[in-house]
């Protein structure tokens, strides 16, 4: 039984690794003069196909930044992200850029990041993070991210809560 645990701790310590080395050399968050742009666009397509936009405050220095996008893009949680958000990454510089849009959304920077946010197909505020709660990423599992992505979906007529793309 101690196998199974053993082998999930060191391939998340790999993935850790893995992410923090390329952290200097992946290009997640573009140019922080993007980011009315990219937001904008965005919103416009959340509401052509009623998806949520999820904000994601952070930089390309940032580790734990990185490591958010890979979970983001694994196998269990690309499906979900596909399905139900549009995803924009917000270059916050090095806390010194796109702050106002982070106050607009309620997002306390000085907190930490990576930084979430969720608005609705119409703009609407649903959830800042306050807390840092993606703060340390590294240390944290990819069904962290999982469960997040689910909570905050939009619910569908006829979809359960066990359902990942309805």
């Amino acid at each position: 039984m101690k196998t199974p645990k053993l082998l999930s701790l060191t391939a998340g310590l790999l993935l850790v690794i893995v992410g923090t080395a390329v952290a200097g050399t992946r290009d997640i968050y573009p140019d922080p003069a993007q980011a009315k742009t990219d937001l904008a666009n965005a919103l416009k397509q959340a509401a052509a196909t009623h998806k949520r936009v999820l904000i994601d405050f952070g930089g390309n220095w940032c580790g734990d930044c990185q490591v958010l996008d890979i979970y983001f893009h694994n196998p269990e949680n690309r499906p979900i992200l596909d399905a139900n958000y549009v995803l924009v990454h917000i270059n916050i510089g090095h806390m010194d850029e796109n702050v106002d849009i982070a106050e607009r959304y309620g997002v306390p920077l000085n907190k930490g990041v990576p930084a979430l946010a969720v608005l609705s197909d119409k703009g609407k505020l649903l959830y800042s993070q306050k807390s840092g709660e993606f703060e340390a990423m590294r240390r944290m599992q990819a069904n962290s991210v999982t469960s997040f992505l689910v909570q905050w979906k939009p619910t569908r007529p006829g979809c359960s809560v066990t359902m990942v793309t309805c």
